[in-house]
Protein backbone atom coordinates (compact mmCIF):
# COMPACT_ATOMS: atom_id res chain seq x y z
CA UNK A 1 0.00 0.00 0.00
CA UNK A 2 1.19 3.52 -0.78
CA UNK A 3 2.09 5.90 2.02
CA UNK A 4 -0.12 8.86 2.87
CA UNK A 5 2.47 11.20 1.37
CA UNK A 6 2.36 9.21 -1.88
CA UNK A 7 -1.44 9.37 -2.00
CA UNK A 8 -1.35 13.13 -1.42
CA UNK A 9 1.23 13.55 -4.19
CA UNK A 10 -0.91 11.45 -6.51
CA UNK A 11 -4.00 13.51 -5.66
CA UNK A 12 -2.17 16.71 -6.54
CA UNK A 13 -1.00 15.29 -9.86
CA UNK A 14 -4.53 14.18 -10.76
CA UNK A 15 -6.07 17.47 -9.57
CA UNK A 16 -8.29 15.71 -7.05
CA UNK A 17 -8.38 15.86 -3.23
CA UNK A 18 -8.37 13.38 -0.37
CA UNK A 19 -11.32 13.67 2.00
CA UNK A 20 -10.57 14.14 5.71
CA UNK A 21 -13.48 13.25 8.02
CA UNK A 22 -13.63 13.51 11.81
CA UNK A 23 -15.00 10.94 14.20
CA UNK A 24 -16.05 11.03 17.82
CA UNK A 25 -18.17 7.87 17.93
CA UNK A 26 -18.03 4.45 16.30
CA UNK A 27 -21.23 4.91 14.32
CA UNK A 28 -19.87 8.09 12.71
CA UNK A 29 -16.84 6.06 11.68
CA UNK A 30 -19.09 3.41 10.11
CA UNK A 31 -20.95 6.09 8.17
CA UNK A 32 -17.68 7.51 6.83
CA UNK A 33 -16.22 4.13 5.97
CA UNK A 34 -19.42 2.94 4.30
CA UNK A 35 -19.49 6.07 2.14
CA UNK A 36 -15.85 5.66 1.13
CA UNK A 37 -16.27 1.98 0.27
CA UNK A 38 -19.43 2.67 -1.75
CA UNK A 39 -17.61 5.18 -3.95
CA UNK A 40 -14.59 2.87 -4.22
CA UNK A 41 -16.78 0.02 -5.45
CA UNK A 42 -18.35 2.28 -8.07
CA UNK A 43 -14.98 3.52 -9.32
CA UNK A 44 -13.33 0.12 -9.18
CA UNK A 45 -10.45 1.37 -7.02
CA UNK A 46 -9.90 2.01 -3.34
CA UNK A 47 -10.20 5.75 -2.69
CA UNK A 48 -7.98 6.86 0.23
CA UNK A 49 -9.49 8.64 3.22
CA UNK A 50 -8.12 10.31 6.33
CA UNK A 51 -9.87 9.92 9.67
CA UNK A 52 -9.30 12.81 12.06
CA UNK A 53 -9.79 13.31 15.78
CA UNK A 54 -9.38 16.72 17.39
CA UNK A 55 -8.17 16.89 20.98
CA UNK A 56 -11.77 16.87 22.22
CA UNK A 57 -12.85 14.04 19.94
CA UNK A 58 -9.74 12.05 20.82
CA UNK A 59 -10.34 12.39 24.57
CA UNK A 60 -13.90 11.09 24.08
CA UNK A 61 -13.15 8.28 21.62
CA UNK A 62 -9.75 7.26 22.97
CA UNK A 63 -6.34 7.87 21.43
CA UNK A 64 -5.16 4.26 21.36
CA UNK A 65 -8.65 2.99 20.56
CA UNK A 66 -8.74 5.11 17.40
CA UNK A 67 -5.36 3.76 16.33
CA UNK A 68 -6.47 0.16 16.93
CA UNK A 69 -9.64 0.71 14.90
CA UNK A 70 -7.81 2.15 11.89
CA UNK A 71 -5.19 -0.60 11.99
CA UNK A 72 -7.94 -3.22 12.08
CA UNK A 73 -9.83 -1.85 9.07
CA UNK A 74 -6.64 -1.22 7.09
CA UNK A 75 -5.53 -4.83 7.64
CA UNK A 76 -8.94 -6.46 7.24
CA UNK A 77 -9.86 -4.75 3.96
CA UNK A 78 -6.40 -3.64 2.79
CA UNK A 79 -7.99 -0.22 2.57
CA UNK A 80 -5.95 3.04 2.35
CA UNK A 81 -7.32 4.62 5.51
CA UNK A 82 -5.10 6.91 7.55
CA UNK A 83 -5.30 8.47 11.02
CA UNK A 84 -4.71 12.13 11.85
CA UNK A 85 -4.49 14.00 15.15
CA UNK A 86 -6.55 16.99 14.04
CA UNK A 87 -6.17 20.36 15.83
CA UNK A 88 -3.88 19.53 18.69
CA UNK A 89 -2.77 22.59 20.63
CA UNK A 90 0.43 21.59 22.40
CA UNK A 91 3.60 19.59 21.85
CA UNK A 92 2.52 17.20 24.60
CA UNK A 93 -0.77 16.31 22.89
CA UNK A 94 0.94 15.97 19.50
CA UNK A 95 3.61 13.73 21.08
CA UNK A 96 0.93 11.49 22.60
CA UNK A 97 -0.68 10.91 19.20
CA UNK A 98 2.66 10.30 17.50
CA UNK A 99 3.61 7.81 20.20
CA UNK A 100 0.25 6.05 19.71
CA UNK A 101 1.13 5.50 16.06
CA UNK A 102 -0.86 8.14 14.18
CA UNK A 103 0.05 8.69 10.52
CA UNK A 104 -0.26 12.45 10.75
CA UNK A 105 -0.60 15.25 13.31
CA UNK A 106 -1.71 18.88 13.21
CA UNK A 107 -0.20 21.40 15.58
CA UNK A 108 -2.53 24.39 15.86
CA UNK A 109 -0.86 27.53 17.20
CA UNK A 110 -2.60 30.11 15.00
CA UNK A 111 -3.55 32.28 17.97
CA UNK A 112 0.12 32.63 18.93
CA UNK A 113 2.56 35.03 17.32
CA UNK A 114 4.25 33.92 14.10
CA UNK A 115 7.54 33.24 15.86
CA UNK A 116 5.82 31.29 18.66
CA UNK A 117 3.92 29.29 16.06
CA UNK A 118 7.18 28.53 14.26
CA UNK A 119 8.92 27.47 17.49
CA UNK A 120 6.10 25.10 18.59
CA UNK A 121 5.66 23.66 15.11
CA UNK A 122 9.38 23.07 14.62
CA UNK A 123 9.54 21.14 17.89
CA UNK A 124 6.73 18.86 16.67
CA UNK A 125 8.41 18.36 13.28
CA UNK A 126 11.71 17.41 14.91
CA UNK A 127 10.03 14.88 17.18
CA UNK A 128 8.06 13.38 14.28
CA UNK A 129 11.27 12.99 12.26
CA UNK A 130 13.00 11.33 15.21
CA UNK A 131 10.14 8.82 15.66
CA UNK A 132 9.95 8.21 11.92
CA UNK A 133 13.58 7.10 11.92
CA UNK A 134 13.26 5.02 15.10
CA UNK A 135 10.06 3.25 14.04
CA UNK A 136 10.76 3.13 10.28
CA UNK A 137 7.49 4.81 9.36
CA UNK A 138 6.61 8.22 7.99
CA UNK A 139 4.76 10.73 10.17
CA UNK A 140 3.45 13.85 8.48
CA UNK A 141 3.16 17.13 10.37
CA UNK A 142 0.71 19.83 9.34
CA UNK A 143 0.38 23.32 10.76
CA UNK A 144 -2.01 26.25 10.28
CA UNK A 145 -1.25 29.82 9.35
CA UNK A 146 -4.01 32.41 9.37
CA UNK A 147 -7.13 32.40 11.55
CA UNK A 148 -10.41 30.77 10.37
CA UNK A 149 -12.30 30.42 13.65
CA UNK A 150 -12.50 27.42 15.96
CA UNK A 151 -16.08 26.11 16.07
CA UNK A 152 -17.35 23.03 14.21
CA UNK A 153 -21.06 23.85 14.35
CA UNK A 154 -23.77 25.94 12.69
CA UNK A 155 -22.97 29.61 13.21
CA UNK A 156 -24.97 32.79 12.57
CA UNK A 157 -22.13 34.78 11.04
CA UNK A 158 -18.47 34.66 10.09
CA UNK A 159 -16.45 33.99 13.28
CA UNK A 160 -15.14 37.01 15.15
CA UNK A 161 -11.54 37.73 14.24
CA UNK A 162 -11.81 36.26 10.73
CA UNK A 163 -11.30 38.84 8.00
CA UNK A 164 -9.28 39.69 4.93
CA UNK A 165 -6.48 40.73 7.29
CA UNK A 166 -6.25 37.27 8.89
CA UNK A 167 -6.00 35.55 5.51
CA UNK A 168 -2.62 33.84 5.01
CA UNK A 169 -0.03 36.03 3.34
CA UNK A 170 2.07 34.39 0.64
CA UNK A 171 5.37 35.72 2.02
CA UNK A 172 4.49 34.59 5.56
CA UNK A 173 3.53 31.12 4.33
CA UNK A 174 6.83 30.71 2.48
CA UNK A 175 8.81 31.85 5.54
CA UNK A 176 6.78 29.63 7.86
CA UNK A 177 7.32 26.48 5.80
CA UNK A 178 11.04 27.18 5.38
CA UNK A 179 11.50 27.71 9.12
CA UNK A 180 9.44 24.72 10.32
CA UNK A 181 9.93 21.99 7.71
CA UNK A 182 6.26 20.94 7.86
CA UNK A 183 4.84 18.38 5.43
CA UNK A 184 1.57 20.21 4.78
CA UNK A 185 0.17 23.69 5.34
CA UNK A 186 -3.41 24.68 6.19
CA UNK A 187 -3.89 28.30 5.08
CA UNK A 188 -6.68 30.80 5.62
CA UNK A 189 -8.01 31.52 2.12
CA UNK A 190 -11.63 32.51 2.76
CA UNK A 191 -12.54 29.27 4.52
CA UNK A 192 -14.03 29.22 8.04
CA UNK A 193 -14.61 26.54 10.63
CA UNK A 194 -18.28 25.67 11.01
CA UNK A 195 -21.16 26.34 8.62
CA UNK A 196 -22.45 29.91 8.32
CA UNK A 197 -26.26 29.83 8.17
CA UNK A 198 -26.39 32.60 5.59
CA UNK A 199 -23.73 30.95 3.44
CA UNK A 200 -19.97 30.57 3.74
CA UNK A 201 -17.64 33.20 2.24
CA UNK A 202 -16.04 32.62 -1.16
CA UNK A 203 -12.70 30.83 -1.42
CA UNK A 204 -9.78 32.82 -2.81
CA UNK A 205 -8.46 30.27 -5.32
CA UNK A 206 -5.81 32.67 -6.63
CA UNK A 207 -4.32 32.97 -3.13
CA UNK A 208 -4.26 29.17 -2.89
CA UNK A 209 -2.29 28.96 -6.14
CA UNK A 210 0.18 31.62 -5.01
CA UNK A 211 0.77 29.95 -1.63
CA UNK A 212 1.23 26.51 -3.20
CA UNK A 213 3.80 27.83 -5.65
CA UNK A 214 5.66 29.80 -2.99
CA UNK A 215 5.80 27.11 -0.29
CA UNK A 216 6.31 23.94 -2.34
CA UNK A 217 4.23 21.81 0.07
CA UNK A 218 0.72 20.33 -0.33
CA UNK A 219 -2.11 22.48 1.01
CA UNK A 220 -5.05 21.46 3.20
CA UNK A 221 -8.44 23.17 3.23
CA UNK A 222 -9.96 23.24 6.71
CA UNK A 223 -13.56 24.27 7.30
CA UNK A 224 -14.85 22.48 4.21
CA UNK A 225 -18.43 22.23 5.44
CA UNK A 226 -20.65 24.78 3.72
CA UNK A 227 -18.30 25.55 0.84
CA UNK A 228 -19.94 25.48 -2.60
CA UNK A 229 -19.15 22.72 -5.10
CA UNK A 230 -17.77 25.31 -7.52
CA UNK A 231 -15.40 26.72 -4.88
CA UNK A 232 -14.25 23.20 -3.98
CA UNK A 233 -13.38 22.45 -7.60
CA UNK A 234 -11.54 25.76 -8.03
CA UNK A 235 -9.63 25.20 -4.77
CA UNK A 236 -8.52 21.72 -5.86
CA UNK A 237 -7.38 22.96 -9.26
CA UNK A 238 -5.44 25.74 -7.55
CA UNK A 239 -3.50 23.45 -5.21
CA UNK A 240 -5.64 21.98 -2.40
CA UNK A 241 -4.87 18.28 -1.88
CA UNK A 242 -6.78 17.45 1.33
CA UNK A 243 -10.19 18.77 2.41
CA UNK A 244 -11.64 18.62 5.94
CA UNK A 245 -15.36 17.90 6.46
CA UNK A 246 -16.81 17.73 9.98
CA UNK A 247 -19.68 20.13 10.71
CA UNK A 248 -21.67 18.91 7.71
CA UNK A 249 -21.56 15.36 9.07
CA UNK A 250 -22.49 16.52 12.56
CA UNK A 251 -25.53 18.36 11.24
CA UNK A 252 -26.64 15.28 9.27
CA UNK A 253 -26.05 12.99 12.24
CA UNK A 254 -27.90 15.25 14.68
CA UNK A 255 -30.89 15.85 12.41
CA UNK A 256 -31.27 12.13 11.71
CA UNK A 257 -31.02 11.30 15.41
CA UNK A 258 -33.75 13.78 16.34
CA UNK A 259 -35.96 12.40 13.57
CA UNK A 260 -35.50 8.81 14.74
CA UNK A 261 -36.23 9.63 18.37
CA UNK A 262 -39.26 11.78 17.56
CA UNK A 263 -40.74 9.14 15.27
CA UNK A 264 -40.52 6.45 17.95
CA UNK A 265 -40.01 7.84 21.44
CA UNK A 266 -40.36 4.36 22.96
CA UNK A 267 -37.43 2.89 21.05
CA UNK A 268 -34.42 2.51 23.36
CA UNK A 269 -32.15 0.22 21.30
CA UNK A 270 -29.24 2.40 20.07
CA UNK A 271 -28.56 0.20 17.05
CA UNK A 272 -32.09 0.97 15.88
CA UNK A 273 -32.41 4.72 16.55
CA UNK A 274 -28.83 5.40 15.38
CA UNK A 275 -29.20 3.59 12.06
CA UNK A 276 -30.53 6.63 10.21
CA UNK A 277 -27.67 8.78 11.54
CA UNK A 278 -25.13 6.33 10.12
CA UNK A 279 -26.91 6.39 6.76
CA UNK A 280 -27.01 10.19 6.62
CA UNK A 281 -23.30 10.49 7.47
CA UNK A 282 -22.62 7.95 4.72
CA UNK A 283 -24.49 10.14 2.20
CA UNK A 284 -22.48 13.22 3.15
CA UNK A 285 -19.17 11.39 2.82
CA UNK A 286 -20.10 9.67 -0.43
CA UNK A 287 -21.22 12.92 -2.07
CA UNK A 288 -18.19 14.88 -0.89
CA UNK A 289 -15.70 12.21 -1.93
CA UNK A 290 -17.40 11.88 -5.30
CA UNK A 291 -16.98 15.63 -5.85
CA UNK A 292 -13.37 15.67 -4.61
CA UNK A 293 -12.48 12.78 -6.94
CA UNK A 294 -14.29 14.00 -10.04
Amino acid sequence: MKTLREYIKEAEEKKIAIGHFNISTLEIFHGIYNGAKKLSEEKGEKIPIIIGLSEGEESFFGCNEAKALIDLMRKKDEYPIFLNADHHYSFESVKRSIDAGYDMVIIDQVESSLEENISSTKKCVEYAKQKSIEEKREILVEAELGFIGKSSKLIDKIPEGVSEETMTKVESAKYFVEQTGISLLAPSVGNVHGMVKGGNPKINSERIKEIREATGVPLVLHGGSGISDDDFQKAIKSGISVIHINTEMRVAYHSALLKSINEDKDEIAPYKFLKLSVEEVEKVVYNRMKLFNS
